[in-house]
Formats: C-alpha cells, structure tokens, sequence
C-alpha cells in the first residue's frame, strides 16, 4: 500500500492502519485524522462537496508532507491518503 495516495475509492482506515502497524510491536500508539463532509459551511446548506487534484503533484505534495514530519519524528509511521471526486454528506 502507498504511503501517499490520492483516490476516488472510499479510504479503507483498517487496511492503512493495519499497514502502518506490522511489526510494530513496542508501539503504543495510532492516531489517525478523518474529514467527514459536513451539511453545512458558514451557515450555508451544503449538498456534497467535489475534490479534484492533478495526482502527481498531489502524491508528490502529500509525500513532501511525510518526509517533513520523519525528519521531526524519525520512528513515526506515517501516511496520508486523500480522496477526490464526490463526497456525500457524512463521507470521509
């Protein structure tokens, strides 16, 4: 599994965190982040929200992203996925 990704499929949580977390075994910890598209923007009705993204530059910005942070923290595990197309309400 890519560490960077940009996706129109669902994002799968288990698959990356289970990915992230082989041979970890001394670790006591997974903190993850997950954007749920919400039903409302600065007092607007929102229907769906629509992500698009130039993929390889999104995958090379995403992976900039990491290298940043194992430069910060060395024995993290990281990864960041982003999905585009539509989202409904309530999607991540």
């Amino acid at each position: 599994m890519a560490l960077a990704a940009v996706t129109p499929d669902r994002l799968n949580l288990d698959a990356l965190t289970s990915e992230l977390t082989q041979g970890a075994e001394g670790d006591g910890a997974v903190a993850t982040f997950a954007g749920l598209v919400r039903n409302h923007n600065q007092g607007r009705s929102v229907r769906f929200l629509e992500y698009e993204a130039y993929e390889p530059l999104a995958v090379r910005a995403l992976t900039r992203i990491i290298d940043e942070a194992r430069d910060l923290w060395p024995d993290a595990r990281l990864a960041v996925h982003h999905r585009v197309g539509r989202l409904e309400i309530g999607e991540t």
